[in-house]
Formats: structure tokens, C-alpha cells, sequence
């Protein structure tokens, strides 16, 4: 009898402890509201029924087919005076300025400035606020055209006011497509022509996943708002449509086109790629016209 006295007295004080420990946390004082939920019985039937977790607010996705706002052509531009191109985008967009500017440089009515930043893009506004950065530097040096280059920063979260969007779902595909048409809202608004330019393959599988789905919502929003996309995917890929860091240039000689980590572009490969943007620069602005031959003396 001594024995089992013992035995209850020690039950009774394990079970205070118990009850104890779980009226200070969460799942605890629930289990304490409605214990037979978490001891895997049946709820009685007098029981409320677990409220539902609240949905998150919903993300407005954009329009599928926005009209498309119409801004002075690029030839048009150059008629009236200098053509001021911007470069804006993360690291990658650095290296893209340098070939534009180089290849843009004999150019006597073109001007190419550097608007990038490095670690930058459109899911961390928290960081740095893209639009509001660029509201700034274009009320700073007006450009007539813009060249857009985002993304290698971007495969994260993004914040829309407490609720966060984890990349690659369906609320941040709405998020970032909204961030795009914002930021092409926000320099059409200021007349300014806008050149968006895709992400170059990338060498690590699984990051290049993540790049070519922000590749795909990119295209989509571009073709959406009738700004030229200009894709880069099937330039720097191999033939079978791989990564390889080298690559034959036009003569057919292997190059070195991209940089150790697999990401960047070599000096040879922004060349590259920068002879595409201003190849279509050039038509648009009617650069690549022979110049009109002076008459017989």
C-alpha cells in the first residue's frame, strides 16, 4: 500500500508538471483547450471545430493584356538631338554597360551611362527599392532609352506587406510580373523606350532552373507590354544547348565567354552579348542605315 501511495504521489506530481510546462507554450495551451485533439482521439462532438488558418491576401496579378502605352521611337529621338541610353540592372548589367559602351563609343550622337548596382534586383525591396531608385536617377539624368538587366539576385522571397512569397510559386510569379510592369510604367511615363534583356545560361543546374523561370515570367510581361525582349539563352549555350564556358566566337575560335563562377560573363562574353542589345539599338534608331552618299562635285 506504502508502495503504490508512493507511485500515485509521483504520477500526480509528474502530471502537474506536465500540464504545467504546456500552459506556457502555443501548442500547449491548445492542448489544454481541446486535450483530446492532440492525444490522437476523436474530438467530442461538443468540441469547436480548429479554426482554419487565414489565407494570405491575395497577390493582384497583372494583367494579362495591359494597353500598351506608345513612347517617341528611337529614330524619331535621334533626329531631335543625342540618344542617352541607361544601363540598369544588378552585376550582371555592370558588365553589359561595358560592352555598350564599347561598342556605341563611335557613335557622335550616343551617350551610354551606368545605372546598375550589384546586388540588387526586384525581390528585396527592403534592401534596395528598385522603382524608387530609379524614379531618382532618371529625375537626376533623364535617359531617352532604358536597358534592363535583373535577375541573378532574384531568386528569394518576396515581402508584399507581412505575407512573403516564396520564389517559384504562383504569388511570386504575381509579385515579380507586378514589380516589372511597375518599373516599365514608371519610365514610359517619362517617355523613355524600354530594352529588356533575358539571363544567359547558367552553369550550376539547379540556379539555372531558378533563372530560366524568371526568365519565363520576364518574356511573358514583355510581350504583354510590347517591350522587345532580347533573349540570350540560345547565345550562350553550347550546340546541344548546355552551359560551356567556352564558346567559338564568329571567326570559330574557342573563348573564354564566361567567368569562374559560372554566372557572370568573361569581358569576351558581355562583348557578346552587348553586340546583340546595340545590333537592335542601332536598327531601331536607324544607326545601321550607310550614310547617304554626298553629292558629285
Amino acid at each position: 500500500m506504502a508502495l503504490r501511495a508512493g507511485v500515485n504521489a509521483l504520477t500526480a506530481i509528474f502530471v502537474v508538471g506536465v500540464l504545467a510546462g504546456l500552459a506556457l507554450t502555443p501548442d500547449g495551451r491548445a492542448w489544454l483547450r481541446n486535450p483530446t485533439v492532440m492525444l490522437g482521439d476523436k474530438a467530442a462532438a461538443s468540441a469547436p471545430p480548429a479554426a482554419a488558418p487565414a489565407a494570405p491576401p491575395p497577390v493582384a496579378a497583372p494583367a494579362a493584356a495591359p494597353a500598351i502605352v506608345r513612347v517617341t521611337p528611337l529614330n524619331a529621338r535621334l533626329a531631335q538631338g543625342p540618344l542617352r541610353i541607361g544601363v540598369f540592372g544588378d552585376s550582371m548589367a555592370d558588365g553589359l554597360y561595358a560592352g555598350l559602351y564599347r561598342d556605341l563609343q563611335d557613335q557622335p550622337n550616343v551617350s551610354v551611362t551606368k545605372f546598375s548596382q550589384v546586388s540588387t534586383g526586384l525581390s528585396r525591396y527592403d534592401y534596395v527599392n528598385i522603382e524608387a531608385r530609379t524614379q531618382a536617377q532618371l529625375d537626376e539624368q533623364p535617359v531617352d532609352v532604358a536597358v534592363m538587366l535583373f535577375g541573378t539576385n532574384d531568386a528569394q522571397g518576396i515581402d508584399t506587406g507581412g505575407v512573403v512569397h516564396m520564389f517559384g510559386t504562383d504569388g511570386w510569379k504575381a509579385a515579380y510580373g507586378k514589380r516589372i510592369d511597375d518599373l516599365v510604367a514608371l519610365l514610359r511615363s517619362r517617355n523613355v523606350a524600354v530594352y529588356w534583356v533575358g539571363l544567359p545560361r547558367m552553369k550550376r543546374d539547379t540556379f539555372d532552373d531558378k533563372m530560366m523561370l524568371i526568365n519565363g515570367v520576364v518574356e511573358a510581361r514583355m510581350r504583354a507590354l510590347g517591350v522587345p525582349y532580347i533573349e540570350t539563352v540560345g547565345l550562350t549555350s553550347n550546340g546541344e544547348g548546355g552551359y560551356e564556358a567556352d564558346l567559338p566566337n564568329e571567326a570559330g575560335r574557342r573563348v573564354l565567354m564566361r567567368a569562374h563562377d559560372g554566372i557572370h560573363m568573361s569581358m569576351a562574353g558581355y562583348l557578346r552579348l552587348s553586340a546583340l542589345v546595340s545590333a537592335r539599338l542601332k536598327r531601331d534608331a536607324g544607326l545601321d542605315q550607310p550614310a547617304a552618299a554626298s553629292p558629285a562635285a
